[in-house]
């Protein structure tokens, strides 16, 4: 039997927002929303590197990874359906700033998807990986994501039915300190506003 509570979560490491409910019938309705993929979910991601386009969509199964069980991969035998669409707000030098919808709700699903289209994201202690691209970014980000400590990944925005009028609703979380202030670093190099 679901009890109140946390309805949903978010990795170890990624800021934002989350949903708590605190009554039962409340937090029934919004796990069914997220089970029936109804609510809409937007990161927004610093990622590794240029895309070469302004937007695109991973389709990619993800499941545990063949070798190393606390890690989620696309290269499994027993992966379920998820996908991601992406669309790019900044490039800077090395780096880009994206906004991520998820239209599934898979563990790790962000962070596997980026780090699949070789966009791993900045700070990401399991997918990242040690890139030869990261002398590209500047040493002053360089020493703020070593502060930070986490990935630059921010559940920015989420969207559902209320569960008693159902009426739309929209919870937005402004983006942490320290994201803040290694856009800003970022900022300092020369970038591309995306319109």
């Amino acid at each position: 039997m679901l009890r109140p509570g946390i309805v949903h979560r978010l990795d170890r490491g990624t800021s934002g927002v989350m949903v708590v409910a605190k009554e039962r019938r409340v937090h029934e309705s919004l796990a069914h929303q997220f089970k029936q993929r109804l609510v809409r979910k937007h990161y927004l991601a610093l990622v590794r590197g240029r895309m070469n386009a302004k937007h695109g969509e991973i389709d990619l199964p993800i499941g545990r990874h063949p070798t190393d069980r606390k890690k989620m991969s696309i290269i499994t035998r027993h992966g379920r359906p998820a996908e991601t669409h992406w669309s790019l707000r900044q490039q800077f030098e090395g780096a880009a700033l994206l906004s991520l919808e998820l239209k599934t709700g898979r563990t790790h699903q962000a962070r596997v998807h980026c780090a699949a289209m070789q966009h791993s994201i900045l700070g990401d202690p399991v997918y990242g990986g040690r890139h030869r691209g990261d002398t590209i970014l500047p040493t002053e980000v360089r020493q703020a994501l070593t502060a930070a400590g986490r990935q630059m990944l921010h559940a920015w925005r989420l969207s559902f039915r209320h569960p008693v009028n159902k009426q739309e609703m929209r919870f937005e979380a402004a983006l942490p300190e320290d994201m803040r202030h290694i856009l800003a670093l970022l900022a300092t190099q020369p970038s591309e506003e995306v319109h």
